[in-house]
């Protein structure tokens, strides 16, 4: 036991040890090529290792570092390599940069006829490392030959120059030939590629799988769409595969084949076959002569036996006595009888005839070939529908979280688009006005001038639109054959080149918000299917406009003032809070104006609270409309206003309120007890040159409107007229 512990001990110290020793010399063997490569470079240019015979132990000793740092640094290439780590760009410039290093010496030691060394080192080095790290060496190489050649004396210039230019013309040559056959490479297979998948599809397209081609889709949906092309046919072409191998064994022949007709049905191809001979036909063959033309055109077996002369399968007139040719038929889904969609043949080189139980072998046979890429199909079928679905209700979710009504038009509009692949959309919003209807376009895409047709409002008429709205019901109830003239919006915002439309109301409940219509160019893409997705989709998005207007107006109805609908004190002081913190970080001007109608107490005792009220919404609505889009208005408080004016000096603040005064003053309210006037005045404070703190903002503005007030009402004072004012009665005091 005592034995074992000092084994164990002496072993756990070795591992310190030798983990120290690792630890400490590794910074050392980091600095190896570097130092390597530089030594030798000022060595160069000191004229040192000027012959073999003559190295001093100064030489020698440079030598063998420069030799150790190439250890050093292929050492730690082979570890990155062998672990798999990520390789760094300065891994390889070291690399690069001792090794010219090491071609520079023999060089110098070795004489003139040696640089061709250089040059292939150079090259070989701009083949195998990055670009980065070919250019980054390319310098390496360049200030070592500059060391060699224009430090010498005398200073060798026309060398260095033919050597720096045969050193980039080799970089660059080696670099150019090596991106060209990579990029022939990434061609060729490219090509390979396309033409695989081409062919491919192709089969596809013969076994009738519905996932074969013209499929409108587009990055990873592509890609998904070829793998499942691929993993199918690969299915069905090892199941004909299989059953032809059991047909050749069961039956001992020559030749069994599976020949399929191509999607116009005029030509049939060779898919699969089993033959003792190589002579059978690749080409296309003509469906409406020979052997097996016979067999497609009576959808029945087809026996011969005799002397057989010019089977039409195979090049030339190959010596066939006996052939079974059955058809593949498949059931119709339109409730017809089946159809033919290929020849199943076997054959013979002898005489003897194939039998009622050959026939009910092959039947068998290209029954299981009809089965595996009915199999495929009706997989391809599941695979449609259940990426449909999830289209469909990623697209129902996407509507679901917009809570705008003109971002629901939008998404609606492009899911539309998406989903069932139309040529033109359009959402539109019914709304009542002094009890009349009309209607206004939200959101349109596709053919005809679209853009001449967003926010287009029209009046209630005959059109499909309105009659859709007016009768819940979607229109055409049929195929329109003139769809140009009909009338879809109204006379004046004609849509042209449809062949097919439909147009679908947007239903919450019992209310009609608007209409999705929806239009193609191409006839059948108004199918059941697309109807059905149509219709639920515009359902979706009815109840997302109908959710997204309720948000609206609650949002509305808590950041505006009920009586006025202006922005109401709570989200007015917000909106200044912002605008101020703007106007300081980029050092604009904003002025701050409250305003006051003058006397407003005497009219609510005068004529009553009912016209206060009218009083006051009129005053914000001249209030509203004289301000600019960017200005905030506000019902600061009973009969306070207030205004906040982003990039607004004193100057443009006084000539605002100016122009509200006046609108103000000459505006005259009907009441009951006859007409009313009334003046209001007005406080303006700016920042920064009052302050840029709301608060001492807010304060001025009003020091300012108490002014206005005890200096006869009906006008407007900013900060700087007070201040003057208040001198003025100081000095007149004093």
């Amino acid at each position: 036991m005592t034995r074992l512990t000092r084994q164990t001990r002496k072993r756990s110290l070795s591992m310190r040890l030798t983990a120290t020793i690792d630890r400490r010399m590794r910074p050392l063997a980091r600095l190896l090529p570097a130092l390597g490569a530089a030594t030798m470079l000022f060595c160069l240019a000191r004229g040192r290792f000027a012959s073999l015979g003559t190295l001093d132990w100064t030489e020698l000793g440079v030598t063998w570092m420069l030799l150790a740092g190439i250890g050093a640094a292929g050492w730690r290439r082979f570890r990155i390599a062998f672990r798999g780590a990520p390789r760094m760009m300065r891994d390889d410039v070291e690399l690069g940069a001792v090794l010219l290093a090491a071609a520079y010496a023999v060089v110098r030691v070795g004489g003139a006829p040696l640089y061709p060394l250089v040059f292939l080192v150079m090259a070989s080095l701009v083949a195998f490392l990055p670009r980065a790290a070919g250019a980054v060496l390319l310098g390496v190489a360049l200030a070592f030959d500059a060391a060699v050649q224009l430090l010498a004396v005398p200073p060798h210039a026309m060398e260095f120059g033919s050597h720096a230019a045969f050193l980039a013309l080799f970089a660059g040559l080696y670099h150019a030939v090596l991106a060209a056959q990579m990029a022939a490479a990434r061609a060729a297979e490219a090509s390979a590629v396309k033409r695989r998948l081409a062919e491919v599809e192709e089969r596809a397209r013969a076994y009738r799988l519905v996932n074969a081609g013209g499929s409108e889709t587009t990055g990873g949906d592509v890609e998904e769409r070829e793998k499942w092309m691929l993993a199918s046919v690969k299915e069905v072409e090892g199941a004909v595969s299989s059953a032809l191998e059991i047909a050749e064994l069961a039956l001992h022949t020559h030749t069994c084949a599976v020949f399929l007709l191509s999607l116009n049905e005029r030509e049939l191809k060779l898919h699969d076959c089993r033959s003792q001979s190589e002579l059978v036909k690749r080409d296309a063959l003509n469906a409406g002569e020979g052997l097996l033309a016979s067999v497609i055109k009576r959808g029945a077996p087809v026996r011969l036996c005799g002397n057989l002369k010019g089977v039409s399968y195979y090049e030339g007139d190959l010596h066939i006595q006996s052939v079974l040719a059955v058809p593949l038929l498949e059931a119709a889904t339109d409730g017809g009888g089946p159809r033919v969609r290929g020849v199943l043949v076997a054959d013979r080189r002898n005489a003897e005839p194939f039998t009622d139980a050959d026939e009910q072998i092959l039947n068998a046979v290209a029954g299981e070939v009809l089965r595996a890429i009915e199999v495929e199909r009706v997989m391809g079928y599941i695979k449609k529908t259940r990426d449909e679905k999830d289209r469909f209700y990623k697209a129902i979710e996407e509507l679901n979280r917009v809570t705008k009504p003109g971002e629901v038009f939008a998404t609606a509009n492009e899911l539309a688009r998406s989903l069932c692949r139309l040529d033109f959309v359009a959402f539109t919003l019914v709304e009542e006005q002094g009890g009349k209807r009309r209607h206004k376009v939200m959101s349109v895409s596709g053919v005809t001038a679209a853009h001449a047709l967003s926010n287009y409002v029209f009046p209630d008429n005959n059109g499909l639109v309105a009659n859709v709205v007016r009768y819940g019901a979607p229109l055409p109830g049929r195929d329109v054959r003139s769809m140009d003239a009909t009338v879809i919006f109204d006379d004046d915002a004609a849509v042209k080149g449809l062949a097919g439309l439909k147009i679908f109301p947007l239903r919450a409940g019992d209310k009609i918000l608007g209409t999705l219509v929806a239009g193609s160019r191409r006839r059948g893409v108004l199918d059941e299917e697309a109807m059905r997705v149509l219709e639920v989709l515009a359902i979706q998005a009815a109840q997302s406009v109908l959710r997204a207007q309720l948000f609206e107006q609650m949002e509305k109805m808590a950041t505006t003032d009920g009586l006025t609908g202006l922005t109401n004190h709570r989200t007015f002081q917000s909106k200044l809070d912002e605008q101020l913190g703007v106007a300081r970080r980029y050092g604009r001007k904003l002025s701050f104006i409250l305003t006051d109608i003058d006397h407003f107490k005497s009219v609510n005792d005068t004529y009553g609270h009912p016209v206060g009220d009218q009083v006051l919404k009129g005053v914000a609505r001249i209030l509203q409309e004289t301000a600019r889009d960017t200005d905030v208005v506000a019902r600061y408080g009973g009969e306070e206003f207030a205004l906040v004016m982003p990039e607004t000096d004193a100057a443009g603040a006084k000539v605002i309120a100016e122009r509200i005064r006046e609108r103000v003053k000459a505006t005259v309210f009907q009441t009951e007890l006859g007409p009313l006037k009334v003046t209001m005045s007005l406080g303006i404070s700016t920042c920064p040159d009052v302050s840029d703190k709301k608060e001492v903002l807010i304060e001025k503005s009003d020091q300012c409107l108490y002014f206005a007030k005890h200096h006869g009402r009906n006008r407007s004072v900013t900060v700087a007229e007070m201040e003057a004012g208040n001198r003025m009665r100081a000095a007149a005091a004093g």
